[in-house]
């Protein structure tokens, strides 16, 4: 099987990034406030996968996604350390969600994790079309 271009696997990336970026704020609208924190933790995830793809890299886990956007982009400070701290917050929570029996979510989480999520995607879109790589 052939490897796909990286500039088209890093627009499909962020097309998901801004499909599961809406698909949360309409579970949010509807009041799956569970489904809502999945999806924004995705949307941040794809965007990710778009700058690991950036920069020729990949891996099969979600914890290796997460650390090599520590290393490639937070400890570089390509990006600040507060979009790491989002990550890793909506991570656990997504866990939580997702993993923990009778676990509830509170609509403050759900608000603040969708509007980090937009702001996460909107600034690696930055990153990527910006040409802010050093």
């Amino acid at each position: 099987m052939s490897e796909v271009p990286s500039r088209d696997l890093i627009a499909y990336r962020l097309q998901q990034a801004d499909r599961a970026s809406a698909e949360a704020q309409l579970l949010r609208q509807g009041g799956y406030l569970l489904g809502a924190v999945n999806r924004a933790y995705y949307a941040m995830f794809y965007a990710i996968q778009a700058l690991l793809a950036h920069r020729g890299l990949k891996t099969s886990t979600h914890s290796g996604v997460l650390s090599l956007f520590d290393r490639e982009f937070v400890k570089t400070a390509f990006f600040d350390r507060r979009f790491s701290k989002w990550l890793h917050e909506l991570f656990e929570l997504r866990q939580d969600a997702d993993y923990t029996d009778m676990f509830l979510v509170t609509e403050d989480q759900t608000d603040e994790a969708l509007e980090n999520a937009r702001t996460f995607v909107s600034k690696v879109k930055g990153f990527l079309g910006g040409g802010t790589e050093r």
